[in-house]
């Protein structure tokens, strides 16, 4: 299939690139399950900006760069901060229900979270992301020059080795993608390209992310010979739900920031004071270290935290999904503490990308999670991530319409080659060594790190690599094998950037290194 822009990817960034470019261009929509599979439908808190008087651009760009370490880019903090006021104008445009506190459009009802200074985010109570998805669907939907195609899971991006004449130019005309529904793999052709494939957290063992966050767009991207950068930058959320039913349930950042406290349930007492003074309303990174060393320390399966000091009808009113999830659970919040644990979260590193969303390989651009733009720096700014794909999501699309007449059609393309396999009947190595994977990085490469234990799951992610690269040579493509794949790949580029960094910085935490370095450098990663 041709068409003029493809689009990997359905959530924030996609989607608001795909609405800028129909305007003008034939767009295609390409989403690996459903189009609400993705990580936008999953965010809770909001989405940052400077809407407040009093608040200023200097001040969310100063938390930005503080919550980051150091190693944001100031100039890309600059302009995703400036951008934001009218990215939230131009989302309720769409019709995003943001709350408000007075009658009127624009008296938003902002709230505050970890690291920020004001109070600056615009919310839809505690699901924001599920309905700024919804927004931005309907729009999609309703717009006839782009096509939406659901369980498409992409394998490889299109370069030059594709062409029916071989070429070196490194330039990429779209994606294989294998459609679930046929069991047929499929080209897909374009102008442009642009990866909105979300994050790799399900290389973890425990995270928030939704099922599909395999780093797919990242190992395409490292594939297609673009560089990536702060891969061991790995978010870890301070406050996931511990429920040995209910997995992956996230607890937002808003009600800490709305007076939640964090207490060891053993002793009662509140710990957060005694590792930051900003306490529980410090950065992620040291919630989630302070989480981790009370858990560790007592030998706890969770720790507590509790907002039942604050009026039922309050709790209620700012938190009902999650007051209604954890009733149906047996917890009431407005009496009880939550028991919760740190879980893997956002992908800070990823590929490459300019302030105009371009990747190192022509013809491809990328944004949101799939990328390290420059704004997260050593850890992100709690609700600077929807901002992200929105700011990033329009940047890739003015850049693709401002240069449409050098941006060359796509050559003739060779079909999918499965003259040489066969269907698997090993389908169990697969699922071991998924399992094997998020294990060890879970306990390797997780919150709190050391160079052996990075040695070890280097060690294993080898031996790993080579088993996977032998059964994808052998057997056709399947859903869990594309994702496996891609795995070993982002985890490997994990541990090395984790090696490399001689220092402890952000989320890169090391008990081997753990000074932070006077000068902030990037971990960049050279195919």
């Amino acid at each position: 299939m041709n068409t003029d822009i493809l689009i990997i990817g359905s959530g924030a960034a996609g989607l608001t690139a795909a609405l800028q470019l129909a305007q003008k261009y034939q767009v295609t929509v390409l989403a690996k399950g459903a189009l609400s599979d993705g990580a936008t439908a999953w965010a809770q808190g909001g989405i940052a900006a400077v809407l407040e008087p009093g608040d200023t651009f200097e001040s969310h760009i100063e938390d930005t760069m503080v919550a980051g370490g150091g190693l944001n880019n100031r100039e890309t903090v600059e302009f995703v901060v400036e951008n934001a006021p009218e990215a939230i104008r131009r989302l309720a445009e769409l019709g995003v229900p943001f709350n408000l506190d007075g009658p009127d459009d624009g008296d938003w009802h902002l709230t505050r979270e970890g690291g920020h200074s004001h109070r600056r985010i615009v919310h839809v109570d505690d699901a924001t992301g599920w309905a700024v998805q919804q927004a931005l669907e309907t729009a999609a939907k309703a717009n006839p020059n782009i096509t939406l195609v659901p369980d498409m899971v992409a394998i490889d991006l299109i370069v030059g080795r594709h062409q029916e004449r071989f070429s070196t130019s490194g330039r990429v005309h779209g994606v294989y993608a294998l459609n679930r529904t046929s069991g047929k793999v499929e080209a897909f052709t374009a102008r442009a390209t642009i990866l909105a494939t979300g994050g790799a957290g399900r290389t973890y063992l425990y995270s928030t992310a939704p099922r599909g966050a395999t780093g797919d767009g990242i190992a395409m991207a490292w594939r297609a010979g673009c560089r990536v950068s702060n891969m061991e930058m790995m978010q870890f959320h301070p406050t996931c739900l511990y429920n040995l039913e209910v997995k992956n349930f996230l607890i937002t950042e808003a009600v800490r920031g709305e007076g939640g406290i964090l207490k060891n349930p053993k002793t009662g007492h509140r710990y957060m004071p005694d590792y930051d003074e900003r306490a529980e309303l410090a950065p992620r990174d040291i919630v989630a270290r302070a989480n981790d060393a009370e858990i560790k320390r007592d030998g706890l399966d969770f720790v507590h935290l509790d907002i039942s000091h604050k009026d039922p009808e309050f709790v209620k009113g700012h938190f009902p999904n999650i007051y209604d999830k954890l009733i149906g659970l047996g917890i009431d919040i407005t009496t009880q503490p939550i028991p919760v644990v740190p879980a893997q979260h956002y992908t800070c590193g990823g590929v490459l990308v300019d302030l105009d969303g371009r990747t190192d390989a022509p013809g491809l651009y990328a944004a949101g999670e799939v990328t390290q733009s420059g704004l997260h720096g050593a850890n992100r700014l709690a609700s600077n991530s929807l901002l992200e794909c929105f700011v990033f999501g329009d940047a890739c699309a003015a850049h693709i319409d401002a240069h449409w007449d050098t941006l060359p059609p796509p050559p003739p393309i060779r079909g999918w080659d499965e003259s040489r396999v066969t269907d698997s009947d090993e389908e169990v190595v697969i699922a071991q060594c998924w399992r094997e994977i998020r294990q060890f990085m879970w306990n390797f490469v997780g919150i709190v790190r050391t160079t052996k234990r990075l040695e070890r799951a280097k060690h294993r992610i080898d031996l790993l690599r080579r088993e996977v690269e032998d059964y994808y040579s052998h057997f056709r493509v399947t859903p869990d094998l594309i994702e496996l794949r891609n795995l070993v790949e982002v985890a490997d580029l994990i541990i090395r950037s984790a090696l490399s960094r001689h220092e402890s910085r952000g989320l890169h935490y090391t008990l081997d290194y753990p000074a932070m370095l006077p000068k902030a450098t990037d971990t960049v990663l050279v195919p």
